[in-house]
């Protein structure tokens, strides 16, 4: 048999090392476009750092090949198959064949923006491609790589361990989100900045800037990253073109049945190039599987390729990061969640019934082969479920059905905290030696007083020590996906300068994945008030009128409030209100309490074009479904009325117009009164203020809902200044310390007037207060119906919105 293959890669290379070995004995010739043989392409991430050398990661060399009677064609391009005359044609001529296999694996792909043909941008497939970031790679040069998949992140390491001060640029909002979870990236994430590697999540590139070479790469929002080189490693398509020239049947890659035999009985493909039963292979382990198959096949056997599971594993040194499986959320599935926050540790399992689905560690991955079995093989791990998550070694032991048992058997000297290396028998001690509570625990030992991920552990000691006189914590967790309280999670928010979702959830030890519906929106709301321009507001973990920007009503409609300054309306407004209703059929058109109108039962398909049109009449959303300001109601005041003491009118505008945009732990509602009579109700508000002829009366923690309570005096001033800069300082310190959904009255009732006075009337506090409230404005104070507004693609903005607001 005279056998053809083109490419000498990887996949071909374990093919003819199985050919070999089973007595082949034709004639083989072997093209390949790089001018060298088969190398271990894995390893070049070592050889990229400088961990290994190109000769040690030579798979097959010139002895070898000469050793099997391979004739090599390397450095020679197949230019054309000609399959009626079975030959193939290069630049040495034509090559007559039996048999044809295609091994052309894939191209990288090359995302199409201006300056991706500049010298210094390179691709990550290769050894010349490796030698040019090794080049480029000296010590203070500037290297980006866009792309944060497995590809692109192992050249980032190489590159830095060389020197070179690397930016990563990833088009999602988590690296290798292929592989990983948001938790486990997090970890990733973490390890690679610690070694001087920037990451730049939901990143778009949008052009490559340079004149004779790659200078700097630009940002779709207008981030501009200076670079000697940019590696683009944003994924690979199967190498089809030969096979297309030939007419071959192609999908996305080659077609090729179980046989790996292409539409044409002489000729066959493996690798990266191929697609399957309409599946595409990236990865060594099938690659390798199709190799024995096609070898099989080649020598007259009996074979057929079944694809299997595949595990990853990233090629940077002290990294450890395991995936295999599907670990994608789906009905009837149920996670195993394992965190050690103290050592970077996260494992999660995915279970569907009794089987083991989906596994991703990080940090501690030595039983990453052990679970990786389990998958594969579909095995029944109910008998084992309670302690799956922590290996074979516990896995081998059983299950005890007391939830205590594991505690009872830890020795007196087995750390229970690990930030602060307290054991059993510590706590054991305190809690015989009086120590009844958790929080009288924390003070004699301080378990649990640092992270705090040890409480649930240390709860049990102190059951087994006090039995059933043990009451646990009266203040109650999150929810059921934590131990912690939302206190507890602001504080050490704060204290451990946690600025995503996912940070959170590993440092604090969270028992899920990714959370759940009541814990993702308070995580969101405190990570945005306590970091304004670190964190971006994660819109899926809003409820969905704020992800709406509009009030569901009951038949699957909505309401849309626009924002009316104190109440205050233009005919100009009404007559856009009233165009609207007509021209988007809405069925009510409603006056509210506070002093604004609703139309209500607009279709969801309708808001774009609704937001648009009262956009375009200059108003902006009112929020009445956010957790934020809601209205500032007020009375006419001193302009037209005989009793009025003050511009009430004037006021309660220009606090609207402070305040608006601002989210807050709940809905926050105001309202001014120009005098005691007291007409805009002030004093049943979040906040409110009634003026008086001395100045004006600052009162909070009122409610008018399902619990009725008048406002309680909080301070008095003398000038509207002051007056508007009292309510913004008392508003921010209201957003950093309240428990998410709790209103004004609940937070005040639980941390004392007292306290929120002595912070407003000192002048430095409430100082630093309001400038912090108006820097999260800054961030903020937008209009989202002018930001998802439906317009013609030549419509320009009569005036910006959220400056007229402002004004």
């Amino acid at each position: 048999m005279r056998l053809v293959v083109i490419g000498a890669g990887m996949a071909s290379g374990r093919m003819l090392e199985h050919l070999f070995e089973a007595g082949f004995a034709g004639q083989v010739t072997l093209f390949n476009g790089e001018p060298r043989g088969n190398y271990n392409r894995l390893m070049l991430s070592p050889v990229l750092s400088g961990e290994k050398t190109y000769e040690q990661i030579v798979t097959h060399d010139d002895a070898w090949y000469a050793a099997h009677g391979v004739e090599c064609r390397f450095g020679e391009h197949v230019t054309k198959i000609d399959r009626d005359r079975k030959i193939v044609v290069s630049k040495g001529g034509e090559t007559p064949y039996d048999a044809l296999v295609i091994a052309t694996g894939s191209a990288p792909f090359i995302i199409p923006v201006a300056g991706k043909e500049l010298p210094g941008v390179c691709t990550y497939r290769d050894l010349e491609d490796t030698n040019a970031m090794i080049a480029a790679s000296k010590p203070g040069a500037k290297a980006v790589v866009i792309g944060g998949g497995l590809l692109g992140l192992e050249a980032a390491a190489g590159m830095a361990a060389r020197g070179a001060e690397v930016t990563v640029i990833h088009l999602m909002g988590h690296l290798m989100e292929r592989q990983l979870d948001p938790s486990a990236s997090y970890l990733l994430q973490k390890d690679l900045e610690r070694r001087g590697i920037r990451i730049h999540c939901k990143g778009a590139t949008k052009a490559i800037l340079g004149k004779d070479r790659v200078e700097a790469v630009l940002l779709e929002d207008g981030t501009v990253y200076d670079a000697d080189l940019v590696c683009m490693a944003v994924g690979i398509r199967p190498e089809v073109r030969l096979a297309t020239d030939a007419h071959l049947e192609i999908g996305r890659g080659v077609l090729v049945d179980d046989q790996l035999r292409t539409s044409d009985p002489a000729i066959y493909a493996l690798g990266e190039c191929v697609e399957h039963n309409k599946q595409l292979f990236g990865l060594v382990a099938p690659l390798y599987d199709q190799a024995k198959v096609l070898a099989a096949t080649l020598m007259g056997q009996d074979a057929a390729f079944r694809p299997v599971q595949t595990a990853t594993k990233l090629k940077v040194t002290g990294v450890d990061l395991f995936s295999a499986g599907d670990f994608a959320e789906a009905p009837g599935r149920e996670d195993i969640v394992f965190r050690d926050p103290g050592r970077g540790v996260y494992k999660r399992l995915v279970l569907e019934g009794d089987r083991l689905i989906g596994a991703v560690m990080y940090g501690d991955t030595a039983d990453g082969a052990w679970f990786f079995d389990k998958i594969k093989t579909g095995e029944d791990v109910s008998a084992i479920r309670d302690v799956l998550i922590f290996g074979p070694a516990f896995a081998a032991g059983g299950t005890s059905g007391d939830p205590l048992a594991a505690v009872a058997a830890l020795p007196p000297e087995a750390e229970i905290c690990g930030c602060n290396g307290v054991c059993k028998g510590k706590i054991t001690a305190a809690v015989e030696g009086g120590a009844q509570t958790l929080d009288a625990v924390r003070t004699a030992t301080k378990a649990s007083a640092s992270c705090g991920t040890c409480t649930g552990l240390v709860e049990k000691v102190m059951a087994l020590t006090l039995g059933d006189s043990f009451q646990a914590n009266a203040n109650p967790p999150m929810c059921k996906c934590t131990d912690h309280t939302h206190e507890d999670v602001r504080r050490m928010i704060k204290a451990q300068g946690l600025k995503s979702i996912p940070a959170v959830m590993q440092e604090l030890g969270w028992k899920t994945p990714g959370g759940c519906a009541s814990c993702r929106p308070a995580l969101n709301y405190y990570l945005l008030s306590d970091w304004p321009l670190d964190y971006c507001d994660d819109r899926q973990s809003r409820f969905v009128n704020e992800r709406n920007h509009a009030n569901i009503q009951k038949d699957g409609t909505y309401s849309v409030v626009p924002r009316m300054w104190g109440g205050v309306t233009t005919p100009a407004e009404l007559r856009a209100i009233a165009d609207a209703a007509e021209k988007y059929a809405v069925p009510m058109v409603k006056v509210t309490g506070g002093q604004r109108i609703d139309l209500l039962g607009v279709r969801k398909e309708d808001l774009p074009a609704i937001w648009a049109d009262l956009n375009d009449a200059g108003m902006v959303s009112g929020h009445a479904y956010a957790k934020g300001l809601r209205t500032v109601k007020t009375c006419v005041g001193s302009e037209f009325c005989r009793f009025g003491t003050q511009d009430s009118t004037g006021l309660g505008i220009k606090l609207e117009k402070l305040l608006w945009g601002s989210w807050t732990p709940a809905k926050v509602k105001l309202a001014v009164s120009g005098c005691p009579r007291n007409c805009a109700e002030a004093t049943c508000k979040d906040i409110g203020v009634v003026c008086v002829d001395s100045g004006y009366q600052i009162s909070v923690a009122g409610a008018a809902g399902m619990d009725v309570k008048e406002t309680e005096l909080l301070v008095t001033v003398p000038t509207e200044e002051e007056a508007m800069e009292v309510i913004a300082a008392f508003t921010q310190l209201y957003r950093e310390n309240a428990r998410y959904l709790h209103r004004v009255y609940k937070w005040v009732a639980k941390v004392g007037l007292d306290w929120c006075r002595a912070q407003i009337t000192d002048p430095v506090t409430r100082r630093a207060l309001y400038d912090r409230f108006l820097l999260s404005q800054s961030v903020y104070q937008t209009d989202p119906w002018a930001e998802h507004a439906e317009r013609p693609a030549d419509w320009a903005p009569v005036a910006d919105l959220t400056l007229r607001a402002a004004e």
